[in-house]
């Protein structure tokens, strides 16, 4: 949990930072196209995302997870440092946003099969009968490293001039990426003792993955269809939208949605707990089912002046989407073979969440002014609940039998 709280600090700080990193890099006195040109790096790290799922997955499957998961957070921690350390436009000219693209598309090979990864080596060392929660409390982790990353930004805001904060400040978050290095590589070097669950294959993974496993990809990938968009579309750019549509004040938006994202660890955490005892397919079920016929309902109590029927909109996807936090992760261990169990997941997951997720927010905003509909977000999270719910029809609940002798679903 606390690898992928300092990984996902890492990843998110340039997002919050990305004005005062387009005024630094980019040669414009225009502010909206130095912004512009900033998230355009920032979005790199999300395409190379899916690259970095293949090389660490295969060197979580072939050469054990706590490998794998070393060399990714160190890998993280060297670009954001040298983000850090890199000299602005006035002083390299074209070669500082070069390298920044270069060290952004680095971090995106790192963080590629980081959370599945660590989601599966958990789950494998879990005592029986907590897998689910095992997973859970990984992921956990996700959401706190994005959290701290906000804090962050928010306390160096607070403490120091805007001058301040464009010409230096934004750099201490990227600096202190040393120190989440050399704590998050000396937490992972302590795991190398470890049991490691790898097994021996004649072929490269991802080349099995793709010939005899197809379908087991595109199904992990609908699976998480559901959590990668409703999360980026009831999170994300729901603060966006409550501005809009609301009226609300920036800050209280950011308020109600730091609330509801801090809200998902209990209700992530007592689900994992409820799946080890009750299993896993159901309850995912009745949250996608949450996520289908929920959705519209729950942007209508957020299209109001009423803060208490915006948190409670907020509280039904965060039932919903809490639920897949909480159990997604062991039911798709549980129902991937060992010898490809690293590249499936972090695959499968990437195609959701980089290329479904990393969009949404930007096909949400379009929708609204296309359709001239607020609510218009709501049917794009109903629709992946829905994908979500018909991938669940399809796979076997695995979660009585032993990691070491899973089956295909329908074998």
């Amino acid at each position: 949990m606390i690898g992928n709280m300092l990984e996902w600090y890492d990843f998110s700080i340039y997002g919050f930072f990305a004005i005062q990193i387009g005024a630094t890099f980019f040669n414009s006195n225009d502010r909206v196209s130095q912004a512009l040109a900033a998230f355009g790096v920032f979005a790199m790290g999300f395409l190379t995302r899916p690259i970095g799922s293949i090389i660490v997955g295969y060197i979580g499957d072939r050469h054990g997870r706590t490998t794998a998961l070393t060399i990714s957070i160190v890998g993280m921690a060297v670009s954001t440092v040298g983000m850090g350390l890199l000299p602005g436009y006035q002083t390299i000219g074209v070669a500082a946003p070069i390298l920044l693209t270069l060290l952004r598309m680095l971090q995106g090979l790192a963080v590629g099969g980081e959370a599945s990864i660590a989601g599966v080596f958990m789950i494998e060392q879990a005592p029986k009968g907590r897998r689910a929660l095992s997973g859970a409390i990984g992921g956990v982790g996700n959401g706190l490293g994005i959290q701290a990353g906000s804090l962050t930004a928010l306390a160096l805001a607070g403490s120091m001039s805007p001058e301040d904060l464009a010409d230096w400040g934004w750099r201490i978050p990227f600096l202190l990426g040393l120190v989440v290095g050399v704590a998050g590589f000396l937490i992972r070097r302590a795991l190398r003792d470890m049991p490691e669950h790898t097994a021996d294959s004649a072929g490269t993974p991802i080349v099995v993955l793709l010939k005899d496993h197809l379908g087991l990809l595109f199904r992990i990938a609908g699976l998480a269809c559901f959590t990668a968009i409703g999360f980026q579309a009831a999170f994300i750019y729901i603060a966006d939208w409550l501005q809009t549509v609301d009226g609300i004040a920036p800050q209280h938006a950011f308020k109600i949605n730091s609330m509801s994202m801090l809200a998902i660890t209990p209700v992530s955490l007592f689900f994992g707990w409820l799946a080890d005892h009750v299993g896993r397919k159901n309850l995912l079920l009745a949250g996608a089912a949450i996520g289908v016929v929920g959705s519209v309902p729950f942007f209508m109590l957020m299209q109001n002046n009423s803060t208490a029927m915006i948190y409670l909109g907020q509280a039904g996807f965060v039932l919903a989407i809490g639920i897949q936090f909480g159990v997604l992760q062991a039911l798709m261990v549980e129902a991937t073979p060992l010898a490809i169990r690293c590249t499936a997941l972090a695959i499968g997951n990437n195609i959701a969440w980089s290329i479904l997720g990393g969009t949404t927010p930007l096909v949400a905003t379009w929708l609204v002014y296309r359709t001239s509909d607020e609510r218009s977000p709501a049917y794009l999270i109903a629709g992946a609940a829905a994908i979500t719910f018909v991938s669940l029809l399809l796979t076997r609940d695995n979660f009585k039998k032993e990691l070491r002798k899973v089956r295909m679903a329908g074998t």
